[in-house]
């Protein structure tokens, strides 16, 4: 059971600021994730697999090598460039 004062340490050393008013809120949001958790951790399994439900096999495409575009059609796309590098302006 997660009491107002588990928040409370919770809080503290997370180094958060709680306002008075949220805790009670808070307390109770804490407990039913943590009864879901529970509920989670004590479900049944089964015996069946269930990792491939689909059938489904590899479904990415292979990777193919292909040629680049030259450099100098790409830098043609960049505002200003400097030694065949797009230049970024710095932004302090």
């Amino acid at each position: 059971m997660v009491t107002r004062e588990d928040v409370e340490n919770i809080a503290l050393l997370s180094k958060l600021f709680v306002p008075e008013e949220e805790l009670d809120a808070l307390t109770k949001d804490m407990q039913e994730i943590i009864d879901f958790a529970d509920t989670i951790n004590n479900a049944v399994e089964s015996g069946d697999d269930f990792d491939n439900i689909n059938n489904l096999s590899n479904v990415l495409r292979e990777d193919e090598v292909v040629e680049s575009l030259p450099s100098e059609e790409i830098l043609k796309n960049a505002p200003e460039q400097a030694e065949q590098h797009f230049l970024v302006r710095n932004r302090e």
